[in-house]
């Protein structure tokens, strides 16, 4: 049974799945705001198209990336718009969503634990607007974890779209005890890439 996380909380990711994981998926989805939307907002684009639906017709197009960080804390590679998978080959970005309409994920982010080379110890999962509209334009955001091997929902973060932030700081899924663990963050944050969003992530490490 997936766990619903609320801000703060840490789970075991395995124990959660009941088994020893290799490949787990990252969804996210959203939808724009039917009424008094203007337009553009918040996360188009997991790691696809920077730009896109900005300016009007209610269109949601945000940018979401995958960063990857070592035992030091130093940012050793990004996945993001504009490189879609990561050097080692592990994470991959299945393709930009610039609207957040259809059914169920509107972006994934697919993770071979197996390949995460030992020096990673985190990946931070962070959401941006590179248009710059605020995330109170979006309805119905979330993120979550599935098991490739089973297709089960592992757990779900709802986001919070209250607010004038453009970005926020989703999840954090890290080594511990040679365990994959997550930590539901939900810190709100203004930027348009994760570039903009440093002095935030390096609080969360």
């Amino acid at each position: 049974m997936s766990i619903s996380l609320v801000k703060g909380q840490r789970i075991s990711l395995q124990k959660e799945a009941g088994n020893t994981l290799s490949k787990v998926t990252m969804g996210l989805g959203w939808d724009a705001k039917k009424s008094g939307s203007s337009g553009g907002g918040l996360f188009g684009g997991l790691f696809g198209g920077g730009g896109g639906g900005g300016g009007g017709g209610g269109d949601i197009d945000l940018d979401a990336s995958c960063l990857l960080f070592d035992e030091q804390k130093q940012l050793v590679d990004a996945v993001w718009f504009q490189q879609l998978k990561s050097k080692d080959g592990s994470i991959l970005h299945t393709g930009d969503n610039v609207t957040g309409e259809g059914e169920g994920d509107d972006e994934q982010i697919k993770v071979d634990l197996t390949r995460i080379p030992a020096q990673i110890n985190s990946l931070i999962f962070t959401i941006s607007c590179f248009t710059g509209q605020t995330f109170d334009q979006v309805e119905n955001a979330f993120c979550r974890l599935v098991d490739d091997n089973t297709q089960q929902e592992i757990v779900r973060f709802d986001l919070s779209c209250q607010g004038q932030h453009t970005a926020q700081i989703m999840i954090k899924v890290y080594r511990h005890n040679d365990e994959w663990k997550a930590h539901a963050i939900g810190e709100n944050a203004n930027g348009k890439t994760f570039k903009d969003l440093a002095p935030t992530i390096t609080t969360h490490l």
